[in-house]
């Protein structure tokens, strides 16, 4: 079934493509100025939005093997994830529960952690393992002591972990079938080639971007050219979203070859040519194929708020559907990534930071998105609706997502 969705969205942007048409939004509608500069705005962003709905935490491919783990903190929260012994992935608040102490830093391979305050030991399933100088402390329940887990859950080779210990939101329903198209890229088994972080603007600011193909022949004028596509038709689950420009042309992997897709019987139309464009995952998280090293690649990127309004952090991971076995490759991926480095952090994300200093300023109180940005007008209808909705009300908005999707399906 979600191979023909991706069939009948293609079919949607070839004839849109022919018709040089493309799908717009029912009107121009603004955002206040204020969602983007507000303290007490986005600190509630952070609360009911980065600390409640489930977050791609990590790729697969970033934990290949059992021992595998990363520390790293999301909105203020430590959060531990690691590979577990049994080969599932589990994500844990990393806090000793002795008196708080994270128990890991950084990166690597282990299989039990050791809080470097008072040495209390953690396997890497989170079981209290042993504390030091037991007969001194006295007589605890170790099974009263374990890491507090995260709702987790792995699914089409990404990893996503609800910080939020007694979430009533299940991550299945939150991702409305979404993970069943994005099980097409086969991410299960792709190569973690390369990963850097980069500083950006206001996390909205920032995501405004993945969002958006109108800016792309304008402030990328010197990286993608002047001639490249502005257009993009949106496809939605719930507030999860790819946007795709509409065209019957697709370039072949590995070559600078465009192929017609009208051309071509349907059952021959390569999986990369079903998966163009940016698929985006409410609230941070955006993936584009790329094809720096000869073949199938992509960048994901995991966009998190930063300590203050006006910033943000994104950690950028270059996948690549197979490991790069000689040197021609590897420069070509290499090549690639760097080049994405400019697109994003030297274009993209200085542009937003000027945006908002200049929002900052206080003398604009709105800012537009047009018929032809209708992913960025979902988008803040959604961040306006979630941070409205309490607990309660936010297992239900998704629970009626699903049933509505279900029923547009059966149709």
């Amino acid at each position: 079934m979600s191979r023909q969705k991706l069939l009948e969205m293609t079919r949607s942007l070839i004839e849109h493509g022919a018709a040089d048409t493309m799908e717009l939004a029912d009107d121009v509608v603004s955002v206040p100025v204020s969602d983007y500069t507000d303290e007490a705005r986005y600190e509630l962003e952070k609360e009911k939005i980065f600390k409640r709905l489930p977050l791609m935490v990590a790729p697969s491919c970033e934990l290949p093997e059992p021992g595998c783990y990363k520390a790293m903190d999301i909105a203020g929260i430590p959060v531990l994830v690691t590979r577990q012994k049994d080969g599932t992935a589990q994500a844990f608040l990393n806090s000793c529960t002795h008196r708080g102490n994270p128990v890991a830093q950084g990166s690597g391979k282990a299989t039990r952690f050791t809080c470097g305050y008072h040495g209390w030991t953690f396997k890497n399933d989170g079981d209290l393992l042993a504390i030091a100088s037991p007969k001194d402390f006295g007589t605890v329940d170790k099974a009263l002591f374990c890491l507090k887990k995260f709702p987790t859950l792995e699914r089409a080779g990404l990893i996503w972990a609800t910080l939020d210990p007694d979430s009533q939101l299940d991550i299945e329903s939150y991702l409305c079938g979404y993970d069943s198209l994005l099980e097409h890229f086969g991410f299960d088994d792709w190569h973690l080639f390369d990963q850097r972080t980069i500083s950006g603007p206001n996390w909205k600011t920032a995501y405004d971007g993945y969002l958006d193909f109108y800016h792309l022949p304008v402030l990328h004028k010197d990286t993608f050219g002047a001639d490249f596509f502005n257009r993009a038709n949106f496809f939605a689950w719930g507030p999860h979203q790819r946007l795709s420009a509409p065209s019957k042309f697709v370039q072949k992997t590995g070559s600078d070859e465009q192929l017609d897709l009208t051309g071509m019987d349907e059952k021959d139309w390569p999986i990369d040519a079903l998966l163009q464009g940016v698929w985006t995952i409410f609230p941070h998280i955006s993936i584009a194929s790329f094809y720096g090293g000869g073949g199938r690649g992509a960048l994901i990127s995991q966009l998190f708020p930063g300590k203050t309004v006006s910033e943000s952090f994104t950690t950028q991971f270059y996948v690549m559907e197979h490991e790069p076995t000689d040197d021609a490759v590897r420069q070509g991926a290499d090549e690639q990534f760097a080049f994405l480095e400019t697109v994003v952090a030297e274009e993209d994300y200085e542009t937003g930071k000027r945006q908002h200093k200049a929002l900052q300023s206080g003398l604009m109180d709105k800012v537009w998105f047009g018929r032809n940005e209708g992913g960025g007008q979902i988008f803040h209808q959604w961040v306006d609706r979630l941070i409205k909705a309490d607990d309660a009300e936010l297992a239900e908005i998704f629970a009626s997502q699903n049933q509505d999707d279900q029923l547009e399906a059966a149709e």
